[in-house]
């Protein structure tokens, strides 16, 4: 089962896949290289120019190793943690010494081997503090787990969810135990599935099937009121996405969107893959005003939390609110996320 894709458990390698782990490194590395040229320089003017001549050094080998550690990652990974600590820095130095002898070898550098263990010090050092750096950041992030796993927690049923639904499922009893007995079911295995660990990914299949039941739940209550779409393209239903990813946004559609019109309304849902990018949206009828904003303020929060826990900046949220022709209001949420095979 996957988990957050930040750092493997116990493990204190960032996943060099990750879009915002690379960007981290690259802005880390130009600091370095802005720091060193102004330790050297006079004035401004020297600054910028001495720059821009050790960005030139620094940019080819800081992208070979970025190429290099995106290829490598899952291996760096399966290794113990200093193991790959080190590896990281051996590969960053041997890539840093092969660059040197090149431009030696083209005539762009004159410097002789002590120039060369100069670099390869120099390299070693901003690797070793990168990864601290990395360190230092999966060590904070470590209490976060579990607080992420409270706020998915709290992003919760409300209370007035299971009350209407156990006095709907209480007018049932009599005239039709058969599917009262069915909604008790799907009632428990919906707070079965929010009690479970919210550090790992779930199919997008049992994602779709939690939030099937509870909007079951909430048609049984509320009758032909509530009308529901899906649209689901061909995307693999082992794919993994975070858990209670649409059921607080669902909750929200219902009761911002259905609820208070008193009219029939219809949710649509959607589900489509894009490259490398599943695509998850939702609409629903908005009735405006500044509790609503409050209440879709509050659960959109929390999943922007929870998503940049577990993808950092390679997952986004959107959301909308249009007037259509007829003077109709809908709200729009789009979820992009980067498709996560299960782990093999």
């Amino acid at each position: 089962m996957s988990s957050i894709k930040h750092y493997a458990s116990g493990h204190f390698l960032p996943d060099f896949r990750n879009f915002g782990v690379m960007l981290r490194i690259l802005l880390g590395v130009n600091l370095c290289v802005l720091t060193a040229a102004l330790a050297q320089s006079r004035d401004i003017g020297e600054w910028m120019g001495r720059y821009v001549g050790m960005a030139a050094w620094a940019q080819p080998l800081l992208l070979s190793d970025l190429v290099l550690l995106w290829l490598s990652a899952r291996i760096v990974q399966r290794l113990p943690a200093r193991w790959g600590q080190a590896a990281v820095i051996l590969l960053a130095v041997l890539s840093a010494l092969l660059q040197f002898d090149f431009w030696r070898f083209m005539g762009l550098e004159n410097g002789g081997w002590p120039r060369g263990a100069r670099v390869a010090v120099l390299t070693a050092l901003t690797a070793v503090g990168l990864l601290l750096y990395f360190e230092m950041r999966a060590r904070t992030f470590t209490p976060a787990l579990a607080e992420a796993r409270l706020q998915a927690l709290t992003a919760r049923i409300r209370p007035h969810f299971l009350f209407n639904s156990l006095n709907a499922v209480l007018s049932l009893i009599r005239s039709e135990p058969r599917r009262a007995e069915l909604a008790l079911e799907e009632l428990a295995d919906l707070f079965r599935a929010l009690m479970r660990d919210h550090r790992d990914l779930v199919p997008l299949a049992d994602e779709i099937a939690l939030c099937r039941q509870y909007l079951d739940l909430e048609k049984l209550r509320l009758g032909d009121r509530l009308d529901v779409m899906w649209e689901v393209d061909a995307i693999p239903s082992d794919v993994e996405v975070p858990p209670l990813l649409l059921q607080p946004l669902l909750e929200n559609a219902v009761f911002h969107g259905i609820e208070p019109s008193g009219e029939p309304g219809t949710i649509r849902i959607g589900f489509s893959r894009k490259g490398n990018e599943l695509r998850v949206w939702l609409v629903n009828p908005s009735a405006g005003g500044a509790e609503s904003a409050r209440g879709n303020g509050m659960a959109l929060s929390n999943i922007r939390e929870r998503l940049s826990l577990y993808y950092d900046l390679e997952a986004r949220l959107e959301t909308r609110e249009e007037t259509l022709p007829g003077g109709a209001r809908e709200y729009r949420v789009l979820i992009v996320l980067p498709c996560r095979e299960p782990a093999p």
